[in-house]
């Protein structure tokens, strides 16, 4: 088997948190490979998988288009790069965003058919935390933390519906790419990173 390099873009946001469940995952699967910051270009070379962080999309948006990864990004995506994008990492992977996304300028990677809604659930102060019960992880619950998080208010073509909370959309996946709303980084269940790299370990290699 191939071994792994899984990249955390490293440009702003909740990048350590991510690698270090990565990393947790890997040695309790019994794989080889490494996590990876991207902060520039090169270090997407030969990337098993990439994560986009939570943080402030507007500023990991400007900081892609200045180091020119936004692209290539992209062109990973469309070759089946598997993908996990996290609060802000769900907005920049969609195709439409609301008013307040287009006030700020964010130029959005259009991976995904769906529209988000940022800051949905208010400011800081009013972030939460609740128990999902999310079908692909099994049936037992997972704790999802929200920080000033955004919903996926709707999602069309072959992106479809991953994970709902109240009848909102908090999770959306499209064959290689997840969205979440939320932080899973953030606690200490590491099923998704296990999804992720299982969806990673799933794909071909060239």
């Amino acid at each position: 088997m191939k071994r792994l390099k899984i990249g955390v873009l490293a440009l702003q946001g909740a990048v350590s948190e991510h690698v270090e469940a990565l990393e947790k995952v890997m040695k309790k699967l019994g794989l080889e490979g490494e996590v990876v910051l991207v902060r520039k270009k090169e270090d997407l070379s030969d990337i098993s998988g990439l994560v986009i962080p939570g943080g402030e999309s507007t500023t990991i948006n400007r900081l892609m288009l200045k180091i020119g990864i936004r692209e290539k990004i992209i062109k990973l995506a469309k070759g089946r790069l598997p993908i996990l994008g996290t609060c802000a990492g769900a907005i920049l992977l969609a195709k439409k965003g609301d008013e307040q996304v287009k006030r700020t300028g964010t130029i959005l990677l259009g991976l995904m058919k769906m529209k988000v809604l940022r800051n949905a659930y208010g400011r800081q102060v009013n972030s939460f935390e609740v128990d999902v019960k999310i079908p692909e992880l099994g049936s037992k619950s997972f704790r999802t933390v929200f920080i000033r998080a955004p919903v996926i208010e709707k999602v069309w073509g072959k992106t479809k519906v991953w994970a709902k909370h109240k009848n909102k959309i908090i999770g959306a996946k499209k064959d290689n790419v997840l969205a979440l709303t939320f932080h899973p980084e953030l606690t200490n269940d590491l099923r998704i990173h296990e999804y992720f790299i299982k969806t990673i370990l799933k794909v071909p290699t060239s």
